[in-house]
């Protein structure tokens, strides 16, 4: 097998007669009203070459180019949910209704060829797009093949850059990018990456956008403090060096700050939702305004090019749901241009004003040749005012960002199990499976006022509602799959309430089986818990054989748990039987010694306050003292130094010190032959269990909190604190969306001195997946199952926020209080706590991290079912790799991209440095010839990180840096399949593939 890089035929492009897929009808409606006029139009206008840059405008090179780029920003789901924006209801809430945004805007650019537009959410867009007529859908193919209408970022959303796990970004680009891909051809592909709304920038972020493969980032948001002095130094352009380990320019992007976040000017705003005056050109009239405007414009103009290093700058024209009546703004704009174009040929201007759009503006940029600077760090945490830190959304809506990750790992086991199963997925005996709802809501929850948790109420409801309806049909497709693979048509049952101890059938039932699906590509020995009732049960392994198990008393409780310990194999799944024996309880296992170990950790509990106080690595001869304990800031609603209150958005305690929740915590001890445990009750709305199983090189901390008491009139913001006595100089360390680590030094910025107005806030940064600290010597890392605001606010010491329940708004435009009321006000979560020597922790972490976010599925059954085939046995254990994957790489993609063709993605999972004394860090070969068991790959094609262009015709803009130059090696063609990895390298694939007759 081998692979090669021939183009695929695209689907739209070329001049005259561009060839679209004619995508049919949903919902048939009348043509746009200019239609009767629109083939004038077309025949008038001069054929233009295929999209990109060649559709560029022309610009006068010894003027200074004002480059007008009418936008419009569409929240998918912010004050008002999603369809509630798309149709315009509840204009009471927000005048916005995105589809007449989009007839309108078609409408304008049609009326004039010299307009442009530029649009970015695909969620939005290709609702509106299934909605349109053959004859609309034509027009706006040709619209986009002149350039006119242009598509930047092209994902699914603008999504969050904080919050949000790698593998979801890449999922949620890679659904918006394929629609454009198959509807416009590489005509509709955007050639820059727009993330103008979200509320601090992530280095793995433009590191993702560089592989995907966009020319340049534009984005709104900065620090203030960082915006003025880029102002200053003339930095407000850069090359951003988005990867410490992939060789430069694999990670490098140009990114670009706009000059006025991505509103229009001051007094420029032409929208129906604006109140600024429009042209008016009749000097008779007392209201002319014309020459006043263009003066305006003209020292705004010269006075923002100042700021910018080239003979280009740019001016978002457009803001929030603007557009619906794009008559009004492309109405003055054309004025403006026409007027303001007039003063070169009367009085010697020397501005030149055009319509253009993002990817437009930085092709200029491109083309003059200067050098730039380089950015190595993150643009987090952000403010946009002293005592104004949006770092409290990092932790904001902890039940729906957990709901998000679990929901990704669900997702993840839906589409490997589509790819092992074929066509037996989709349709079997438990009727129609499928993943694409679900995968588009987890696309949905990307968005920057999703997993963020700075929507309303009753949007964050509707974000759950979005996922819980998109699990549905992943369940029906993985029952299908499961049947398939076992040869066994099981009642499968999927218990989504596991996490509060929930499970009717295994409550119920004296004998059920256990389906365990491990999505890894190496085996896993995982404690699986399960609610049962007061019983004695016996476990059978997939071969028969009785494994030991345990049933353990729920803390504050009267319920109980079967605890079995399941091994099973990479990318597989293990059957485990599990049936009551009769007239049996279980033992109570009670003990008075706050200590609880295993054979490679020991954790030791001050017998006077039952807190955490020592964690011992028995197997590294490791001893820390460690005191954890929860605290809680008091959150400010004002003071004399700033009117400024905690929010959803924003973090401001009215003290740097937090409270204690209790100095000391009621303990039991619960001792079992596969658990030990730790129960601390704090208060009324706080409690933890601490807990080892054996063989764990970790602590686990499963802690529940809330509802969290305002009837005392303050809102609370609750953390979990690590003391430590490690001297660790002010550093401490976080991880970017789940990959690359940054380190983080207390009170400082790497590009700019800082001025801190909140030393608390001012610190806190986002953690996804896990944060540490250390002295040289050991490492204390907390791992997290969601993302989390954490800091270290003094040596040796670490926190995370697990929980804010507030009572007043910040100001940021949400218009409510952070203070739900229903089941969101309980949050359960676990820390997974690890001391290591600072020399290998790395791969403790890094292989514990991937654990987590992509634990086993549990799948349930009453067992008995019939056979899937009569010729052919059940099996009860199954895995779909022939070998396993080195520790270093991860299967991070294995998906279902057409009927006969894979989406598989592999990476390096650790870093340059992080070689632990196991060559972690060393490049790996792998073969996939024959790697996978339920089907054969017979031809490979290699893509970019978003699979909608092949890597060897791929190729970005180069740009010259004043580091010196760096190389631009050629894409290497695929020959075989044989791949090498990298570093944090990630490679994609389109695999054709064929699946085998017996699953």
């Amino acid at each position: 097998m081998v692979g090669d890089a021939r183009p695929s035929r695209v689907r739209a492009g070329g001049c005259p007669g561009a060839v679209g897929s004619q995508t049919s009808s949903r919902a048939p409606r009348p043509p746009l009203p200019p239609l009767s006029f629109l083939f004038v139009l077309f025949l008038a206008a001069p054929c233009a070459w295929a999209a990109g840059y060649k559709t560029c405008p022309k610009v006068k090179p010894d003027m200074l180019n004002v480059h007008l780029v009418p936008h419009t920003h569409d929240d998918v789901g912010w004050l008002k949910t999603v369809d509630q924006y798309f149709y315009g209801i509840y204009n009471n809430i927000q005048p916005a209704g995105v589809q007449y945004i989009l007839d309108s805007v078609i409408s304008s650019l049609l009326a004039d060829p010299t307009r442009r537009f530029i649009y970015v959410e695909i969620a939005f867009f290709s609702r509106w797009w299934h909605q349109q007529t053959n004859e609309t859908q034509k027009v706006v193919r040709d619209l986009v093949r002149q350039g006119r209408l242009e598509f930047a970022n092209g994902g699914w959303v603008m999504n969050d850059e904080a919050a949000t796990h790698y593998g979801a970004i890449i999922d949620q680009m890679t659904l918006g990018l394929r629609f454009l891909e198959e509807t416009f051809g590489s005509d509709g592909r955007p050639r820059v990456a727009w993330h103008i709304d979200p509320f601090g920038h992530s280095r793995e972020q433009a590191s993702l956008f560089a592989q995907m493969g966009f020319d340049g980032f534009f984005f709104g948001r900065l620090d203030y403090q960082d915006k003025r002095v880029r102002k200053e130094a003339l930095q407000m352009e850069q090359v951003w060096r988005a990867s410490a380990s992939l060789k430069p320019p694999t990670a490098d992007l140009f990114t670009s700050v706009l000059p006025n976040m991505y509103n229009p000017p001051e007094g420029l705003c032409w929208d129906m939702l604006c109140a600024d005056k429009p042209f008016v050109e009749d000097m008779r009239s007392p209201e002319y305004n014309a020459k006043e405007l263009v003066d305006y414009f003209l020292k705004l103009a010269t006075d923002q090019g100042k700021l910018y290093r080239s003979k280009h700058t740019v001016m978002t024209m457009g803001s929030d749901f603007q557009y619906e009546n794009a008559n009004s703004w492309f109405k003055n704009l054309d004025k403006l241009i026409q007027l303001v174009n007039a003063q070169q040929q009367a009085n010697g201007s020397r501005v030149n004003v055009l319509y253009s759009t993002p990817a437009c503006y930085l092709w200029e940029l491109n083309k003059a040749n200067l050098s730039w600077s380089v950015k190595k760090d993150d643009f987090f945490p952000y403010a946009d005012g002293p005592y104004m830190f949006w770092t409290g959304y990092f932790s904001s809506r902890p039940a729906l960002k957990r709901y998000e990750r679990l929901s990704y790992n669900f997702l993840q086991v839906c589409n490997q199990l589509e790819a092992l199963a074929g066509p037996a997925a989709n349709v079997g005996p438990y009727g129609s499976g499928d993943s694409a709802p679900l995968n588009e809501a987890m696309a949905v929850l990307q968005h920057h006022d999703a997993v963020s948790g700075t929507s309303r109420q009753h949007v964050a409801d509707d974000y759950a509602r979005q996922l819980s309806e998109g699990w549905g049909p992943c369940e029906v497709l993985m029952s299908n799959a499961l049947a398939h693979l076992s040869g066994s048509k099981e009642d499968f049952a999927f218990c989504r309430k596991l996490n509060i101890s929930i499970c009717p059938l295994t409550q119920t039932a004296e004998r059920f089986q256990v389906i365990v699906y491990n999505p890894l590509g190496r085996k896993v020995d995982r404690m699986v818990r399960l609610p049962v009732s007061k019983h004695v049960y016996l476990v059978r392994d997939p071969g028969g054989k009785t494994v030991p198990s345990d049933v353990v008393p729920i803390p504050s409780s009267d319920s109980q748990e079967l605890l079995f310990s399941a091994l099973v194999p990479a990318l597989g799944f293990s059957v485990y039987s599990v049936s009551r024996m009769p007239n049996q309880s279980p033992q109570k296992s009670w003990s008075r010694v706050l200590v609880i170990q295993n054979e490679y950790l020991r954790a030791r509990f001050d017998p006077d306050t039952g807190l955490l106080m020592e964690l011992e690595n028995l197997e590294q001869n490791l001893v820390l003292p460690v005191r954890q304990a929860f605290y809680w800031y008091n959150a400010s609603t004002g003071n004399n130094l700033s009117s400024q209150a905690s929010g959803a958005y924003i973090f401001r305690p009215n003290q740097k010190n937090p409270l204690f929740v209790s100095r000391w915590a009621q303990t039991h001890v619960v001792k079992a032959s596969l658990v030990q445990e730790v129960h601390q009750n704090f208060s009324a709305w706080c409690s933890q269990v601490v807990r080892l199983y054996p063989r764990q090189r970790h602590l686990e901390l499963e802690w529940t909190v809330g509802p969290i008491p305002v009837g005392d009139g303050w809102g609370k913001e609750v953390i979990s604190r690590f003391d430590t006595p490690l001297a660790t100089g002010g550093l401490f360390y976080t991880d970017s969306n789940g990959r690359e680590i940054l380190e983080r030094r207390r009170d400082y910025r790497p590009t700019w001195k800082l001025n801190q107005t909140e030393p608390v806030a001012g610190n806190y940064y986002p953690v996804n997946s896990r944060i540490y600290i250390t002295d040289g010597n050991m490492q204390l890392t907390v791992l997290t199952d969601r993302s989390q605001g954490g800091s270290s606010l003094r040596d040796g010491s670490l926190e995370l926020m697990v929980h804010r329940r507030l009572l007043r708004d910040d100001a940021r435009g949400v218009g409510e209080p952070l203070t739900k009321e229903g089941s969101g006000l309980w949050v359960r979560g676990r820390h997974l706590v690890l001391l290591d020597k600072t020399g290998i922790a790395a791969a403790r972490h890094r292989l514990q991290a991937e654990m987590e976010v992509l634990a086993p599925q549990v799948v349930l059954a009453r067992g008995g079912g019939a056979r899937y085939r009569l010729e052919v046995a059940p099996r009860t254990q199954f895995s779909g790799l022939r070998r396993e994957l080195p520790p270093s790489i991860h299967l991070l993609t294995l998906a279902r991209w057409g009927p006969e063709t894979l989406l598989l993605r592999l990476e390096h999972q650790f870093a340059v440095g992080e070689d632990s004394g196991r060559n972690m860090s060393s490049p790996v070969t792998l073969d996939l010839t024959n790697l996978f068991s339920a089907f054969t790959i017979t031809h490979l094609r290699e893509t970019t990180l978003a699979a909608n262009q092949l890597l060897a015709y791929a190729s970005r803009l180069q740009w010259t840096t004043d580091t010196g130059p760096t190389p631009h090696p050629s894409p290497s063609r695929l020959v075989s399949a044989t791949i090498t990895l990298h570093p944090m390298e990630i490679r994609t694939f389109l695999a054709s593939v064929r699946w085998e007759e017996d699953g």
